[in-house]
């Protein structure tokens, strides 16, 4: 209790100028209709915060934990289909899908393979496959096997994000609660835009998108932190 107490304090200050981007972007709302450079930047900002956060941390810490690279680079991929997601519209919403399966592929790594967990890969193998059932009719041309692939790799990315919690051992940390949370909400954010996108209008779908997104990538980036907080831990105590 005393660490998390400590994280909470050396770890707040570095997400107050994610949380004033993040406000921005919901106090501005630029309309989705007429995409620009200023509302990719906008739309961008709160992940570029994240970005700062993690370089925080300094340099070194970052090549001395890969997982935390890992994320950062999952980041920089985001920020990239977040772009490429303001001018879907355009033709660009494949690229956007390519960056963010980047990004769970990075993320997957960084969460890693130990421990195994295949209860939990079952429950995100059951949970990604209906997803796709329930999608698969309103599919057609390259989506259908796109979307498939897509949903594949984030649902592997939440079974390593669960399977690392280790609840059922008593072995969890407030970093793995943090990943296993921020899956879980990325699953419920991209969920949500390929209703809205292939299926029918979710109502509030930018809201419910946005929010969950920027929860997720916050609670991603605080699980890179947990070596760097427990070795300042015990240097202190």
């Amino acid at each position: 209790l005393t660490l998390e107490v400590d994280v909470v304090k050396s770890e707040g200050p570095k997400l107050v100028p994610f949380f004033k981007a993040t406000c921005v972007y919901f106090v501005l709302w630029l309309p989705t209709s007429s995409p620009s450079w200023f509302s990719a930047l906008i739309k961008c900002l709160p992940i570029f915060c994240l970005w700062v956060f993690l370089l925080a941390h300094g340099i070194n810490f970052l090549v001395a934990h890969r997982s935390a690279s890992r994320i950062l680079a999952g980041l920089i991929f985001s920020a990239v289909g977040d772009a490429f997601l303001i001018w879907q519209e355009q033709g660009y919403f494949i690229h956007g899908l390519l960056m963010f399966a980047i990004t769970h592929i990075l993320y997957s790594s960084a969460f890693g393979m130990k421990p195994l967990d295949l209860k939990a890969g079952l429950m995100m193998g059951l949970i990604s496959s209906s997803c796709y059932a329930f999608l698969y009719s309103y599919l057609s041309g390259p989506f259908t096997y796109l979307v498939a692939v897509y949903i594949a790799l984030i649902g592997f990315m939440g079974w390593r994000a669960v399977a690392g919690m280790q609840l059922c051992n008593d072995l969890w940390t407030w970093t793995k609660l943090s990943a296993c949370i921020g899956a879980m909400l990325f699953m419920v954010s991209d969920l949500t835009i390929a209703v809205n996108k292939f299926c029918f209008p979710v109502p509030y779908s930018r809201v419910i998108i946005m929010a969950t997104y920027y929860a997720a990538q916050m609670l991603i980036a605080l699980s890179a932190v947990e070596s760097r907080d427990e070795e300042d831990f015990k240097k202190r105590s």
